[in-house]
């Protein structure tokens, strides 16, 4: 069962296009860069749970892995599988659901968990597709898993100067209070993310050792970079922005500032 407002937002088909123009791209260039560095060098078997419309499905596959994406979103599965019929794109896709995979046990290399942590809201759900991620990877296997910060729509909203909307700056302070967000409308804040979860990074590393898994490292993906102005906009800037998020990636006193972090963990089996 996916949320009504959930299944609202990813319906305006905005997902491919958010990570490829604009400031989204230091999320892309920044994960690319991540995945480069902790998988398994191809041809390796990655399954991508909720990969939506298959941004680094599509990149991972022309790269020579094999990949298979799921995700609930039956137009995130159009997209994805329009991009498998480009011949440097070989992958498959089918609609699913992270807490109940299909797929066999100990069948992957690698498992990516980029979304499903973000509207899986609650703690039980989570741990629930962290397991599964956990039964269908093989002995050694690498899970990277990626949540919100907890403190990325309070820094979004200085950025952007939301805290003059009394509404807007009351769902703010709920999110760093509890974690939880809801839009309390989509035409009201179009811009605005839809129902989830945002992480504190010692919570998502907590939720990913109780699953089973076994944590390698913790780190900020964007780091300060992706809430300083327009700076990401600038081509000149790019290569100073990404070297401090390098930086400061692994501190600990800093998680908080990257929009998302990740989670690099293997099975253990």
């Amino acid at each position: 069962m996916i949320d009504e407002d959930i299944q609202r937002y990813y319906a305006r088909g905005r997902e491919r296009e958010r990570l490829i123009h604009g400031g989204g791209t230091l999320e892309l260039v920044r994960t690319q860069e991540l995945l480069a560095r902790f998988l398994p060098p191809p041809p390796a078997d990655v399954l991508d749970v909720g990969g939506g419309p298959g941004v680094y499905a599509t990149w991972l596959a022309g790269a020579g892995y094999r990949v298979h994406l799921i995700d609930p979103i039956p137009l995130h599965i159009e997209q994805a599988t329009a991009a498998a019929t480009q011949p440097a794109h070989p992958l498959t896709a089918a609609v699913g659901d992270a807490r109940e995979l299909h797929e066999s046990d100990a069948s992957f290399d690698a498992v990516l968990l980029f979304g499903p942590l973000y509207h899986l809201t609650e703690r039980t759900e989570r741990l629930a597709a962290l397991r599964e991620a956990r039964r269908v990877l093989r002995p050694s296997g690498l899970a990277l898993v990626v949540a919100i910060s907890r403190f990325a729509l309070l820094l979004d909203g200085v950025r952007h100067g939301y805290f003059s909307d009394p509404e807007a700056a009351q769902v703010m302070e709920e999110a760093v209070r509890s974690g939880a967000h809801r839009n309390p409308g989509l035409d009201r804040y179009p811009g605005w993310f839809t129902t989830a979860y945002f992480h504190q990074p010692a919570e998502l590393a907590a939720e990913v050792e109780e699953s089973g898994l076994h944590l390698e490292a913790l780190i900020g993906i964007e780091g300060p970079g992706g809430f300083v102005g327009n700076g990401w906009d600038d081509p000149q800037q790019r290569p100073h922005i990404l070297r401090a998020a390098r930086i400061v990636e692994h501190e600990a006193s800093l998680l908080g500032l990257s929009g998302h972090l990740l989670a690099v963990a293997r099975s253990g089996r």
